[in-house]
């Protein structure tokens, strides 16, 4: 039966990676995992259901990340630069999957796993921030709990055009794609240090 479960879920998430939620179905899903269609609602109540759980479980690979990230050495403002720039390359790896996680259209259900997982994000970011408030390199004026969910919604507002199906940008893994990429990373991580950094002119 888990075995079962473990198919259904891999087969959906390969699904919403080439096409998103809207087109994605449960008969699809079933056929995929190699199951008949009634099998995969012994498993889960409904699309909206089976789809909360694929972003919840890929969302919490990218939150273990981050956190790794938060956890690891160097200053606040070099964690942060990593933690967002990681953030925005691994969502250009696949990037069907990363708008359907952060911005696509979607029930009720998705959307409220959707918010858990930004704030769980966010924690992450909170806790850099925090941290480096306390070595003296981050902006002692800011909250960190505001200052992370204005970061975290740029990032990824930031990413929403780049990523969306609409774009007409056809992803190929070229040289060039990849420097478009790193700029890009780059850029949205500069963006995000840079508002809550320590300026040489402002009192610490």
């Amino acid at each position: 039966m888990q075995d079962n479960r473990a198919r259904i879920l891999v087969a959906a998430r390969k699904l919403v990676s080439e096409g998103g939620w809207g087109e994605t179905q449960v008969a699809s899903v079933a056929a995929a995992a190699g199951i008949a269609t009634g099998t995969v609602y012994r498993y889960f109540t409904s699309k909206a259901e089976l789809f909360a759980e694929v972003l919840s479980a890929v969302s919490q690979r990218e939150v273990d990340v981050l956190a790794a990230i938060a956890a690891a050495e160097g200053t606040s403002i070099e964690r942060l630069h990593a933690a967002v720039e990681t953030f925005v390359r691994r969502a250009m790896r696949n990037p069907r999957l990363a708008y359907a996680l952060i911005a696509e259209p979607c029930e009720k259900e998705i959307n409220e796993a959707r918010l858990t997982y930004r704030a769980a994000i966010s924690e992450v970011v909170r806790s850099i921030i925090s941290s480096g408030q306390s070595e003296q390199e981050i902006r002692p004026d800011v909250q960190p709990d505001i200052a992370a969910s204005v970061i975290v919604g740029g990032f990824m507002e930031g990413l929403i055009g780049p990523l969306s199906p609409l774009s007409g940008r056809q992803i190929h893994d070229t040289d060039t794609h990849q420097q478009e990429v790193a700029i890009l990373a780059d850029q949205i991580a500069r963006l995000a240090c840079s508002s809550v950094a320590v300026s040489a002119d402002q009192p610490q």
